[in-house]
């Protein structure tokens, strides 16, 4: 029992002492952290002054290679101004007459080999005719070609000079299923027609 105490205050001595260490040993360093100076990293700054002066010049883009040279454009055609709010055009059926006889035996009239209108086209109405209200005819005589084609149109009449220049356009564009004779087609000359123009109400 004795011996236990005595173990006991061995201990309780030792664990005195060594706390007591401790704590000298604690204020000692403490007492250094305090009194000895810190290293301090120190942080230099450089502050670059902006450059004000800014280069404002306009830069002039270089000028393109010249385009290739373009031909010069055909002059335009001369064509009467069509108004599509115009009034219609009342063409009258082709009055046509023409030496049809052939010769031969008898003077047989071939009919079924006879030239034959095939289209007829409308001509435009001229434009100042139209703005002036006139209205005519005009009467023309051409040659049917071989081809059913028109050619050499002349005016024979016409109620004003306004409409020749349409209506010779319009007889250009007529086409005809040729005169045939033995097999062959032949021309025709002289065959008439009139070209009527006139403003509908």
């Amino acid at each position: 029992m004795i011996a236990r105490y005595a173990f006991s205050i061995a201990i309780g001595v030792v664990v005195t002492l060594s706390l007591l260490f401790l704590m000298q040993l604690l204020i000692a360093t403490g007492k250094a952290a305090l009194t000895e100076p810190r290293d301090r990293a120190q942080l230099d700054f450089v502050r670059v002054k902006r450059n004000e002066n800014l280069n404002i010049e306009e830069v002039t883009p270089e000028k393109p290679p010249p385009p290739p040279q373009v031909p010069p454009e055909a002059p335009p055609q001369e064509m009467d101004s069509i108004d599509p709010n115009a009034p219609t055009i009342n063409i009258a059926p082709p009055s046509v007459s023409a030496d049809t006889g052939i010769g031969g035996p008898g003077s047989m009239n071939i009919a079924e080999g006879d030239y034959l209108p095939i289209v007829r086209v409308a001509p435009v109405y001229p434009a100042r005719a139209l703005s002036r209200g006139l209205e005519g005819y005009v009467d023309l005589s051409f040659t049917v070609t071989e081809a059913g084609t028109v050619t050499n149109p002349v005016i024979l009449f016409s109620t004003s000079s306004l409409f020749e220049r349409a209506a010779e356009r319009a007889v250009l564009k007529f086409k005809y299923k040729p005169r045939v004779v033995d097999g062959v087609p032949v021309s025709v000359p002289n065959v008439k027609t009139r070209i009527s123009f006139k403003i509908e109400e």
